[in-house]
């Protein structure tokens, strides 16, 4: 039963802060309902075994009654109680077994949830923009999640086995007291419950802030530690080791603190509770020794009102650390849920169409038509844009660093909508298809290629994850890598490491070639693919690239001029406009930005080759 992503949309803010905070929390159980009601009959089963075992619980007490009184010297039957004894066991023996029993046939119930809601919660974080996944701090949210999905386990089997068994319980405990015993009993009793309750609530509510507190400052923490393990490098560079201890320490230094405060808060809670406890029990077993001592009860009934007291009072003992438990399970589950609340910047239309492509590699038309963009409205990064890649042929983009070049990338793959104009393929505004059909017929060869911490086979591979090995192989030939992965002591399962740091970066640039060849695409976009390179690795990436751009459509977004002599056009951006445009031949001719380029480039290599 599949679903959808929206049932987990959270309400607007509310004027009152707490109480939207505490509205938002208890609303995260509505939001389980579907994951028990797919499983209504495991859950029936598992309500059944319950009530049994509470049922054998509270028996346990009254057959106790009856063994201490047919063995009391007055009133005691010749005969041992060898049935009464075996019931008690029997009993004894049913509370755990229907217990365990209820737990197996649930524990579906609780993981079916939790993979559910985690592949939710990760099917939402990819389909955000760029610009969350910019400015998110991995380490907390992955810890957000991780916190998440065990708070979805706490709450469904506290919620159905702890609070419905309590109830239960002190139920069977009221009648018995009521029909065995006067009325002082049970108003004893009912107090002393109805005080647990209001101290274990008021004082956990109180902890609540605390231990939000102490997460968020945990989360920061792993965050800080992620952070600075993935910049393993750059630390050893600046030599900030100690710097960077000391940063996370501080970080730590305040979690203790917090932490410190939720245990001793914790400390009250306990003390307060048993306080109570303790003076309904003792004012109940005065009342009993009363009875016994004036003949109105026997020695029976003392030893039954005590261990009924201890029957419930174990589950209540229990129920104040279910109360903070259920409490920071909806907590941590709030802050995973509220993940879901962040808006997809760029969504599929109700009516969007797969792309419309024609046959062949170099069958998409490109244009640019009057596009304006900027990432924050006070600073406009793109002025009325306006260019057209032909099917089939290869446009080049040329500017100084932060001219806009790379932007042009990021929106014709759509990680951004255009805020005036408008991107077309084949005619069609982009915003009218499908996401999955735009990314599935554009290939890019990135700047900075970032590899998964995994196999070179796999890295290739996800080019296109149904391709054969054959054909994965026929790309890294292409690329001309194959030669190189065979010459590894692993060959095509080596592993590359976090990001691919153990591949130089040329041959990581051709694992990158590889996985756009294999994905065989209608588009592609360089994205200053080789200027991270030196230059004689740069002549060999740079012939592969040509070669497998002929017949495309290309986009080739680039830093150093030599590489886009042969582009139909060439268009010169500076500072998001477009300040000219022809081939290499024309632009030279006209002696301006592009020639001046052409020359500082041609000075600067001359003089690598003087060095």
């Amino acid at each position: 039963m599949a679903h959808d992503h929206r049932s987990f949309v959270l309400p607007a803010p509310m004027k009152d802060p707490a109480a939207a905070k505490r509205r938002s929390e208890w609303r995260a159980l509505g939001m389980l309902v579907p994951y028990l009601w797919e499983f209504r009959a495991r859950v029936g089963i598992a309500l059944a075994f319950l009530t049994t075992a509470k049922i054998a619980n509270v028996g346990v007490p009254l057959v106790l009654k009856e063994v201490v009184d047919s063995l009391d010297a007055q009133t005691a039957v010749l005969v041992l109680p060898l049935a009464l004894l075996a019931a008690y066991g029997i009993l004894r023996f049913s509370t755990t077994l229907f217990a365990e029993l209820r737990d197996v046939v649930f524990v579906r119930v609780t993981q079916r949830a939790i993979r559910r809601v985690a592949l939710t919660v990760f099917r939402h974080m990819h389909s955000l923009s760029l610009r969350f996944h910019l400015e998110r701090q991995t380490g907390g949210v992955s810890r957000d999640i991780e916190r998440g999905t065990r708070g979805i386990s706490t709450l469904l089997s506290y919620m159905l086995f702890s609070i419905v068994p309590v109830l239960l319980e002190f139920s069977l405990v009221a009648v018995i007291l009521l029909t065995k015993f006067d009325w002082r009993f049970a108003a004893v009793t009912f107090v002393a419950v109805a005080l647990y309750i209001a101290f274990s609530v008021a004082i956990t509510e109180w902890r609540m802030e605390i231990r939000r507190r102490a997460n968020e400052l945990d989360s920061k923490a792993n965050t800080r530690a992620i952070d600075s393990l993935l910049n393993y490098e750059t630390v050893k560079y600046f030599n900030n080791e100690e710097y960077e201890a000391r940063r996370y320490d501080e970080n730590l230094q305040k979690y203790e603190s917090a932490a410190v405060k939720n245990e001793a808060s914790l400390g009250l809670l306990n003390i307060g509770q048993s306080c109570i406890i303790a003076v309904a029990v003792t004012l109940l077993m005065i009342l009993a020794a009363e009875g016994v001592v004036a003949k109105t009860l026997t020695l029976g009934d003392l030893v039954l009102v005590n261990g009924l007291l201890i029957q419930l009072y174990i589950p209540l003992n229990f129920l104040g650390m279910v109360y903070r438990e259920i409490k920071q399970a909806l907590a941590d589950m709030d802050r995973m849920f509220r993940l879901l609340t962040q808006d997809r910047e760029i969504q599929d239309r109700p009516d969007a169409v797969p792309l419309p492509l024609g046959k062949g590699e170099g069958s998409a038309t490109v244009r640019f038509e009057r596009v304006d963009f900027y990432y924050e409205p006070r600073r406009q990064i793109l002025f009325d844009v306006s260019f057209e890649i032909p099917a089939g042929s290869k446009v080049a983009v040329v500017g100084a660093s932060g001219s806009g070049k790379s932007t042009l990338a990021r929106l014709l793959f759509r990680f951004y909508d255009v805020n005036a104009g408008r991107i077309t393929v084949n005619g069609t505004d982009i915003r009218g298809v499908t996401q999955s059909s735009l990314r599935a017929a554009i290939g890019i060869v990135p700047q900075d290629t970032v590899l998964f911490n995994d196999t070179i086979l796999y890295n290739i591979h996800y080019g296109r994850p149904d391709a054969s090995p054959a054909e994965v192989i026929e790309a890294a030939k292409a690329a001309h890598i194959h030669e190189f992965i065979e010459s590894l002591p692993d060959r095509y399962e080596s592993r590359v490491g976090e990001r691919g740091l153990k591949l130089s970066g040329g041959e990581k640039q051709r694992v990158a070639i590889a996985r756009a060849i294999l994905k065989n695409p209608s588009i592609l976009i360089f994205d200053e693919a080789t200027s991270a390179l030196d230059s004689e690795t740069e002549q060999g990436i740079q012939a592969e690239l040509d070669r497998i751009a002929r017949g495309r459509t290309t986009l080739v977004i680039a830093h150093r001029l030599s590489t886009v002599m042969d582009a139909d056009q060439i268009i010169v951006l500076d500072q998001g406009r477009i300040l000219e445009r022809g081939t290499h031949r024309e632009l030279l001719a006209l002696d301006g930005a592009y020639a001046q380029m052409w020359a500082l480039q041609l000075q600067e290599e001359a003089e690598e080759a003087a060095a």
